[in-house]
């Protein structure tokens, strides 16, 4: 069985957060999100996740995900290291089994690599073996050393390297494979005799050398995997690579995206072909846009379904349905809960929530909709109010098909306006109104002759 060993047991001390280094966003997912995501990608059988600071919080946003959490003892007195929080996981190892030990901390990690790695090693029938890779500024990470005939003989952590090993620029990535009874078997023998008092996974390897056992170094081209994130810096610097990876792949699948620089999209969402996308869009959740769409700039649009040719101008979308072929905005706010059906108008400053509108209806500019079913073919005038709140619940408002809703009305819920039903402007409607029927309720008119004179206002 092949095994991942995730570290995330790390305080993140430079983050300067009360929140666990790992939980941090990096494209609207926690970073730990990504590491398990590439590791269960890869087809690992069992994921393990070590934690340490924060540990509650953790398990808590992934209790749904099938990961066995293992805690490391944390405080003044508790041992520290990799090696140390390897250990948390001996019982779940068996002697068969291939570990793979990850970084809990390195969002950008692919399932490609963690494959590659596991059939290096499997392949040359190998004790243990280093992910590596080259990098100009080497400064913080530990350097491959190796012996005359190129072969891997010690990993030095620069905290406790000599200037000379410093020059090395082939670097341990902090990922590993070793095979499970081996792994187990020296971890007993480890250490904390070094600059940190820590004890070091990466000491197994100059264990496994000098009693002879097969080791190997998998160089890795793409060093930005490596990166980890330890401070806001490294989390910026991520984000920057994981949207232009998650850019770069929506335009490969045949997406415009007309400035990619200034274009956010996370990476669960879905979009199809020709669809364009302009400079300010955010993207978010579990989002499916369709083909021929278009949208424009700074619109945002979470975890809703957009379908095919939908135009979408500097608005907001959220937990929402957009059926084909309907437009919305600008500035207009659907808001959770919402239903537009194919062909719809809903224009500037409309703002649509908890409503279904049917095919054909429109409202063009400065209304609320909220709790209502709307029928087909409906006109909403300017200015019209859906008054759904008596102060304590929300109530509903039917409005059938072919109805028109002239401009400053107010439809007080729980009210129904039938099929046909025509409401005059400026109208407070709290009674059904009748199929075919005209609803007017407005005050009576008066016009005062010589007010302005009388009051002395043309002076």
């Amino acid at each position: 069985m092949d095994i991942s060993i995730i570290l995330a047991a790390g305080q993140g001390t430079r983050m300067k957060s009360k929140l666990p280094k790992v939980l941090h966003k990096v494209c609207g997912k926690p970073i730990l999100e990504y590491v398990i995501g590439a590791s269960k990608g890869a087809k690992i059988d069992k994921n393990i996740v070590i934690v340490g600071h924060g540990g509650d919080s953790i398990k808590e946003h992934f209790d749904s995900q099938p990961v066995v959490f293992k805690e490391q003892p944390v405080g003044a007195n508790a041992p520290y290291g990799t090696g140390f929080a390897v250990m948390q996981a001996v019982d779940e190892i068996g002697d068969e089994d291939t570990v793979v030990i990850l970084c809990g901390d390195t969002p950008l990690m692919t399932e490609d690599s963690i494959k590659t790695l596991l059939d290096y090693h499997k392949k040359n029938n190998l004790y243990g073996t280093v992910l590596t890779t080259l990098l100009d500024d080497a400064s913080g990470y530990g350097r491959i050393k190796r012996d005359g005939n190129g072969n891997i003989s010690k990993i030095v952590e620069d905290k406790d390297a000599t200037d000379l090993e410093k020059e090395i620029k082939e670097i341990n990535s902090g990922v590993y494979c070793f095979n499970g009874k081996i792994l187990k078997m020296f971890l007993k023998r480890l250490d904390n005799n070094n600059a940190q008092n820590e004890y070091y996974i990466t000491d197994i390897i100059g264990i496994l050398k000098e009693e002879d056992y097969s080791l190997g170094a998998c160089l890795i081209e793409n060093q930005d995997e490596i990166h980890g994130v330890n401070s806001r810096e490294q989390l910026s610097f991520s984000e920057k690579l994981m949207k232009e990876r998650i850019n770069k792949t929506h335009m490969s699948k045949g997406v415009t995206i007309i400035d990619p620089d200034n274009t956010y999209i996370e990476e669960d969402v879905n979009i199809g072909r020709d669809t364009i996308i302009y400079p300010g869009t955010h993207i978010e959740g579990n989002t499916r846009i369709g083909e021929d769409c278009i949208l424009r700039g700074n619109t945002r649009i979470l975890d809703s379904d957009i379908k095919n040719r939908v135009e979408i101008k500097s608005s907001v979308i959220e937990n929402s349905t957009i059926e084909e072929d309907s437009t919305v905005g600008p500035n207009a706010h659907i808001r959770p809960g919402s239903h537009i059906g194919k062909c719809v108008k809903i224009g500037n400053f409309v703002e649509v929530k908890n409503s279904y509108i049917g095919d054909n209806s429109k409202s063009g500019h400065l209304a609320y909709i909220g709790d209502a079913k709307v029928g087909k073919n409906v006109n909403i005038g300017c200015g019209v109010i859906f008054v759904n709140y008596n102060g304590k619940e929300k109530l509903q408002t039917i409005v059938g098909d072919n109805a028109f809703i002239g401009s400053n009305s107010n439809l007080v819920a729980p009210v129904k306006v039938n099929d046909w039903g025509y409401i005059a402007a400026g109208s407070t409607i709290t009674k059904e109104v009748e199929e075919g029927s005209l609803s007017v309720e407005r005050a009576s008119q008066t016009n005062i002759k010589g007010w302005v004179e009388k009051k002395g206002l043309k002076k």
